[in-house]
């Protein structure tokens, strides 16, 4: 059951200026750490070498991996890797998803400097044009690629040679023959990795255009986890153990997730399950088996494990048997789905996990602000970070949040080990998109509260500013279960409609009429508790799902409202439609 946890102290140094910026920074003095990630494997493996590390499962049960054994086989793996001729100018891209190898492959590189890029397997699988396969693959000019299963890549491999990537292939089953006795380079390559050595190029998702590299030092990684620890100092009190799913393409799984259990010793299990309907019957077989301490997840994979907590006595009892902390990011999570967590959890043992939430973003490795305190609503974001500076600046009617840190990336990845600068404002910070505002203007040490992204709002034709951010959340929660996702439309228009995503195992049985008022009473409760502005009039239910390669929909579930709106103009233009088809609601 949820043990006292030891948080730093709800605290920050605050600065206002004159023309309404805000700069915010921890207190906590930033504290030494090694030069790269690497370092923490060799410590873990002198200290615990038979503890598990890594954990997925097989046909004949779970495959585990020690500390010892992992550090044995990235140093084995890393002098292979060299060998093939890779280096910090032609690094390993990953095309497969999160397994044990993918972990091991991926830091055996880093310990050879060489950089890992992980790209999203949705790119190889679920493309019907490969269009962003090839676009990052050009970007990235690897050494080699790597696919723990060739069969399933073999259609994205053969646009990658059509379009001149001829590199070695490595798959899981030739990786003993990868494998070599450390030698004298090998050594010396892990020696000559520092702060400034690429670790890994990450591809934005695309959730605000084209995926681009960006480059993820080791000081990034490193220093980025220091500051977890001096937030979370629980996470030292004893070994975290989770069971995940967020890929390892994705900086929320692959560097904050996957980073902080290595940093503290912990066991990692890989989930092979997804928040799909397919996919949810995995994840709830995994947490039937492995009690987790600490728990990470979107707010779409709540979405999806809820009616099996909620349903299942003894999967309740075992998923928070030992769970301290329920952590939760990359979008924002309804207050719908934040009480029936409280919920469930006050029906497994009478007492509720810490339930918090971090901001950052790829570039920033990935955490800028974190939740170190008790807050009992989504949408806190929690303070800045030790040694992380943010800078609130007005734009609009909005406060864009910028960064500046040792944890920003120093830019995005060019061919052949090339990097472009990002671009930041004169003051060295970076800005984000994203808006925020303080929780309390009185009192800035309860936190800032993400406000939504700035080039998702607009104005009406009134002239009144719309938080997409904010009626998208509103309008899910009150349409709970009915409503996955939601585009909100209304730039320039008189009024917001709404282009909706049904949850399709709760609306599978639904007549389309019944589903339809159903929506309409749903959001007419909603409108009468808002102001006119941000009432909504109509909406209209999209059956096909958001697409991956036209950039509406990430792996991790968040949904792009600009090329949401822009991919399906034709349904906006039914929305506003005079007289309105038969298929739109109308809301009172």
């Amino acid at each position: 059951m949820p043990r006292p946890l030891r948080f730093a102290p709800a605290a920050v140094d605050c600065r206002r200026r004159s023309d309404g910026t805000i700069v915010l920074e921890s207190p906590l003095v930033p504290e030494p750490y090694p030069r790269s990630v690497g370092q923490r494997l060799a410590e873990w493996a002198a200290r615990a070498p038979a503890r598990t590390f890594l954990a997925e499962r097989r046909l004949d049960g779970w495959r585990r991996v020690s500390y010892g054994e992992a550090l044995g086989a990235v140093r084995e793996l890393a002098a292979g890797l060299l060998a093939l001729g890779l280096s910090p100018s032609r690094p390993l891209a990953i095309l497969s998803g999160n397994s044990v190898d993918h972990a091991l492959l991926t830091l055996a590189a880093m310990h050879a400097g060489i950089p890992a890029a992980p790209i999203s397997p949705a790119y190889s699988l679920q493309s019907a044009d490969f269009g962003k396969l090839r676009d990052v693959v050009t970007q990235l000019a690897p050494g080699a690629l790597f696919a723990a299963e060739r069969a399933p890549f073999e259609r994205a491999l053969e646009v990658l040679a059509s379009a001149g990537v001829t590199v070695p292939l490595i798959d899981s089953a030739s990786l003993p023959s990868l494998r070599r006795a450390p030698d004298a380079r090998a050594e010396a390559a892990f020696a000559a990795v520092g702060p400034d050595t690429v670790a890994k190029v990450l591809f934005t998702s695309g959730s605000t255009g084209a995926p681009r590299g960006v480059v993820n030092s080791q000081r990034m990684l490193a220093s980025n986890q220091q500051m977890i620890a001096q937030l979370w100092p629980f996470l030292g009190d004893r070994p975290p153990i989770t069971v995940d799913w967020l890929p390892f393409s994705h900086t929320f799984g692959g560097n904050h997730n996957f980073n902080m259990i290595l940093w503290h010793g912990g066991t990692l299990y890989i989930d092979g399950g997804k928040p799909t309907p397919d996919g949810i019957a995995e994840t709830v077989r995994n947490l039937g088996e492995v009690s987790p301490t600490i728990y990470f997840n979107v707010p779409r994979g709540f979405d999806m494990l809820l009616p099996a907590l909620e349903r299942d006595p003894a999967l309740r009892a075992k998923f928070f048997a030992d769970l301290d902390l329920v952590f939760y990011a990359a979008a924002a999570l309804p207050d719908a789905l934040w009480r029936r967590l409280e919920a469930v959890a006050l029906q497994a043992g009478g007492s509720n996990p810490a339930m918090v939430s971090a901001w950052g973003s790829t570039e920033t490795s990935p955490l800028a602000t974190g939740v170190h305190f008790a807050i009992d609503r989504a949408g806190v974001i929690g303070l800045p970070a030790p040694g992380v500076s943010l800078k609130l600046v007005p734009v609009g009617d909005r406060l864009e949040m910028r960064v500046k840190g040792p944890n920003v990336s120093p830019g995005h990845w060019l061919p052949g080990g090339g990097c472009r600068p990002l671009a930041l404002d004169a003051e060295g910070y970076l800005p984000m998109g994203d808006a925020g505002k303080l929780f309390d203007d009185a009192d800035p040490a309860r936190g800032v509260v993400f406000d939504g992204r700035i080039a998702e709002n607009f104005k009406l034709s009134s002239g009144t500013w719309v938080s997409v951010g904010a009626v998208r959340i509103a309008c899910i929660a009150a349409c709970d279960p009915l409503v996955q996702d939601l585009a909100v439309a209304g730039h320039d228009r008189d009024y917001l409609a709404l282009l909706v995503f049904t949850n399709a195992a709760t609306c599978r049985a639904l007549p389309p009429v019944e589903l339809r008022r159903r929506i309409a009473a749903a959001l007419a409760r909603r409108n009468a508790h808002e102001g006119s502005s941000v009432r909504v009039r109509r909406a209209l239910v999209v059956d096909e799902p958001p697409s991956i390669d036209a950039g509406e929909l990430t792996d991790k579930g968040y949904l792009n409202q600009r090329a949401t709106l822009e991919r399906r103009a034709a349904h906006v233009e039914a929305l506003y439609a005079d007289p309105p088809g038969a298929d739109v609601i109308l809301v009172d």
